[in-house]
């Protein structure tokens, strides 16, 4: 750890203070102004699905104006959008809040690059624990996000418009913390041209593949289970502050974990942490469907922050063995475009799932997914092992 990083893991925890904060309202605000019910979870799919739209511009604009200037304008349009939201919220207007979302999805797909950012902040050799450090800073999140949506819920006269104009000042926090930042140059300084393997010649290695299948899943799963989370404890007639208290469980869960995480890929190996991020997932089906009490959503919440954690800090250490210097921007691109468009279906998929098959339905239907995954890293390990032992 040193000042550079700790400032971009400030930066990360104010990122998923926004995340969490969307993710604990947002839903509830689409179910009370959206047309049908089915589409109360629209606005977060707006908000990863813009991310997933914005993730190949924010490559470019990365190369032609540099990491910190990129990241700096990603929090300026989190302060508009946030402004935006409020005013769909106050006014009631749910096509404004897909707005404000959608447009959001550009500040998200910046953020989602601060965990790539950090290995450039150290030795090349703490690269696990650069990436592991900085996704720490999302306890902040954990922590803030559901007490600032409990806290602003009733601060303007329509319920969570005052949480939206709170992300205002959170991102404005972040744009004075990001500013203090110094990140290195990336290779061929700013304004150089794409060089290296293009995607798709990145995408015939294995470890390529299985990487973004680990991450992606392990996010898409994550998300379909926490966006649903809100509507579902609604449904249970669960007070709010009940789903304050789940989801800053859950947050906890995802991020305590990071303290340790990279430790645990060099000693026993970044697949063996996959697959223990696999199994984690699979618990926190058996969990949810034991029952509908809130503990049931605490303790299914909690392991399935632990299981995203291995999947998505395991699948992002692996990636990063998958590309050379001068590729990590298409690459990176890549990877946080399949992330956020597995997001976007999943937060549609979980407001139609909830409202029509129910909260057991969407957990059993969870498993098909991480099915994949543990698939996809069984796969890479024969691999790696046909390849350890074939003759020289």
């Amino acid at each position: 750890m040193n000042r550079q990083l700790l400032l971009l893991t400030i930066c990360q925890g104010l990122f998923f203070t926004n995340n969490v904060t969307f993710v604990a309202v947002n839903g509830l605000v689409g179910l009370a102004i959206a047309p049908y019910g089915w589409m109360a979870t629209l606005p977060l799919t707006a908000y990863v699905g813009g991310a997933a739209l914005a993730s190949q511009l924010v490559a470019r604009h990365q190369r032609a104006y540099g990491r910190q200037r990129c990241f700096r304008n990603g929090l300026l349009v989190a302060i508009g959008s946030a402004g935006i939201c409020a005013l769909a919220a106050m006014t009631r207007n749910f096509w404004l809040l897909l707005a404000g979302t959608l447009v959001a999805g550009y500040y998200s797909a910046n953020a989602s690059l601060y965990r790539f950012a950090a290995i450039e902040l150290v030795d090349g050799k703490h690269k696990e624990q650069a990436i592991s450090w900085v996704l720490a800073g999302g306890i902040m999140g954990g922590v803030i996000g559901p007490n600032l949506a409990s806290v602003t819920r009733d601060a303007l006269p329509v319920a969570f418009a005052g949480a939206y104009v709170a992300l205002m000042g959170v991102a404005l926090v972040s744009l004075w913390v990001m500013s203090r930042i110094h990140f290195p140059p990336l290779p061929g300084g700013i304004g150089a041209a794409r060089a290296g393997r293009s995607v798709r010649e990145l995408a015939r290695q294995p470890t390529f593949v299985v990487a973004i299948v680990g991450a992606a899943l392990g996010y898409g799963v994550m998300n379909l289970l926490m966006a649903a989370t809100p509507i579902a404890m609604q449904q249970c007639t669960h007070p709010f502050s009940a789903v304050a208290l789940v989801l800053e469980t859950h947050v906890l869960a995802m991020f305590v974990p990071s303290f340790f995480t990279g430790h645990l890929i060099r000693r026993f190996g970044v697949l063996r942490v996959m697959s223990a991020g696999v199994v984690l997932n699979l618990a926190c089906v058996l969990f949810a469907l034991s029952g509908q009490e809130v503990m049931h959503f605490v303790g299914a919440l909690m392991v399935l922050g632990v299981g995203w954690n291995f999947l998505y800090i395991g699948g992002t250490t692996l990636f990063t063995q998958s590309y050379r210097a001068e590729e990590k921007t298409q690459a990176q691109a890549a990877m946080d475009t399949t992330v956020a468009a597995t997001m976007a279906l999943t937060s549609f998929s979980s407001g139609a799932l909830v409202t029509t098959g129910g909260w057991q339905w969407m957990n059993l239907a969870s498993m098909v997914p991480m099915a994949i995954a543990a698939g996809a890293i069984v796969w890479l390990a024969r691999e790696r092992s046909r390849a350890e032992n074939a003759p020289a």
